[in-house]
């Protein structure tokens, strides 16, 4: 029986390729392996994890605000606290592997593994490395990266080029199904743009939606599936209530990805690390608008790295409002635009990620 640790989260683009290495060394090596996820009290992973059949240990990490806060004196206890509960929790379950994905939790996870002689592996899925993962490199034994040119952030013998693991199925379809079309009420003969912003939502892509839909006299030029995300929903669709749009689905979230990609001639998007390894497998043509509100600016940098291959186009989280749906119009409109971003796009998708990163978990055991 192999034992292996796997701790990330705080959002689901930490927790999320977690699970999918979870599912993996289940499918590979069925009961001959046992996983435990340590996660971080109070965030996400504690219910996520749970409800998909694993098991997991909080620990009481926190991390630093970035402006005055109270609650920063705590931070360095908690650090203290949650060190020494990751080395029990080692301890007692014997890992022979512990696989640190990001979030408030890998890190005292991995610092403790590190010192206790457990080998480590780190994921890390973004294309700028933040510096936790880059201090905790220096003992991890691997480093799964997604993108090029990592050797700027990690010992170049220690890296491996896996991709970002993503649970469920995505490849490029050619066509657009009668099943996929008749989900959102659409139709085949009219271009149709995907806007999603993620489980919460995203203001910036909300107005600029909203500024677009103003200018439109109740009916859209195109067919948009617009995810607003939950913490918009009611605004939205009290927006919506008050300017009724034909051609426009609105949804908090989008139960049928696939159907969503699938129907998608454009993608307006955020650029969380999952969200684009997801476009590269599917191949579509991409309008990304970068979160301004995450650490060292990572979701710029993400994007910057297909931008600069020719593989999608950026607008600044800034000019959205104004500039997304000219830019995005444009392209819809422009049929080889959109075929050379897909092409590029395509060529950067690696469908087996997950196996990839569970072979490296396997030389370390």
């Amino acid at each position: 029986m192999k034992r292996v640790i796997l701790s990330g989260g705080g959002t689901g683009g930490h927790i999320y390729p977690a699970v999918a290495v979870a599912e993996e060394l289940k499918r590979r090596h069925k009961d001959k392996v046992e996983i435990l996820f340590v996660g971080a009290e109070g965030k996400m992973e504690m219910e996520k994890i749970p409800a998909l059949g694993y098991d997991i240990v909080g620990l009481p990490i926190a991390g630093m605000q970035r402006r005055l806060d109270p609650k920063n004196v705590l931070v360095p206890w908690k650090v203290v606290r949650s060190v020494s509960k990751a080395k029990s929790i080692i301890r007692d379950f014997s890992a022979d592997v512990v696989v640190g994905f990001g979030g408030y939790a890998s890190a005292p996870v991995l610092w403790a593994a590190q010192r206790m002689g457990v080998p480590t592996v780190i994921q890390e899925q973004n294309s700028h490395a933040g510096v936790t993962n880059k201090i905790l490199s220096r003992r991890a034994r691997r480093i799964c990266v997604a993108y090029d040119d990592m050797e700027r952030f990690f010992r170049a013998d220690r890296i491996i080029m896996t991709g970002n693991p993503l649970r469920g199925s995505f490849a490029p379809k050619t066509e657009k199904s009668q099943e996929a079309l008749a989900h959102y009420g659409f139709r085949a003969d009219l271009p149709t743009l995907l806007v999603v912003g993620g489980s919460l939502g995203t203001r910036t892509l909300n107005e600029m939606m909203k500024s677009w839909i103003l200018t439109l006299d109740g009916e859209a030029p195109v067919q948009v599936i617009w995810q607003t995300g939950k913490f918009y929903e009611a605004e939205m669709q009290a927006f919506l209530k008050e300017h009724p749009t034909k051609n426009i689905w609105q949804g908090a979230f989008i139960e049928r990805m696939d159907y969503a990609y699938e129907v998608a001639d454009l993608v307006v998007s955020r650029s969380g690390a999952c969200t684009v390894s997801e476009l590269c497998l599917v191949g579509k043509p991409t309008l990304f608008v970068p979160s301004p509100n995450v650490a060292e600016d990572h979701q710029t940098k993400n994007a910057m790295a297909l931008v600069e291959k020719d593989a999608a186009e950026m607008v600044a989280d800034k000019e959205a409002v104004a500039k997304g749906m000219t830019r995005a119009l444009e392209l819809l409109a422009d049929a080889e635009r959109r075929k050379t971003l897909s092409r590029n796009i395509l060529r950067l998708g690696m469908a087996d990620a997950a196996e990839r990163v569970v072979r490296q978990i396997e030389k370390e055991w």
